[in-house]
């Protein structure tokens, strides 16, 4: 059996590092929040809400791609997995270009 590497589920939510109101998407899926670029580790594969983690996701390295756009490298604070994933238009572009910044990575 195939499995499916993007699920849409896109809604609203209140991000849990910043705690500002964060609004969907029309064009996409969003699993980040476009103000402080946190998440949460929810999902297994992109949006399928399947990983118990339940941990911030803390952005640590953003990376231009001239076909993709900004790439988000995450760190899960609770259980430490990497993750990526690309920018909204709408994210914070001085927040994704300090974080171009190979320095701002910190081993915890």
């Amino acid at each position: 059996m195939k499995n499916k590497r993007f699920t849409k589920n896109d809604e609203g939510f209140i991000c849990k590092n910043c705690e500002k109101a964060v609004e969907p998407l029309i064009y996409s899926s969003r699993n980040h929040c476009p103000f402080c670029l946190h998440s949460v580790h929810a999902d297994i594969m992109p949006g399928d809400r399947l990983n118990d983690c339940g941990g911030i996701l803390e952005p640590f390295l953003t990376q231009p791609d001239l076909k993709k756009g900004w790439i988000i490298n995450f760190r899960c604070l609770k259980c430490g997995a990497h993750v990526r994933n690309k920018a909204a238009k709408d994210d914070n572009k001085s927040l994704l270009i300090k974080l171009t910044n190979p320095d701002n990575y910190k081993k915890r």
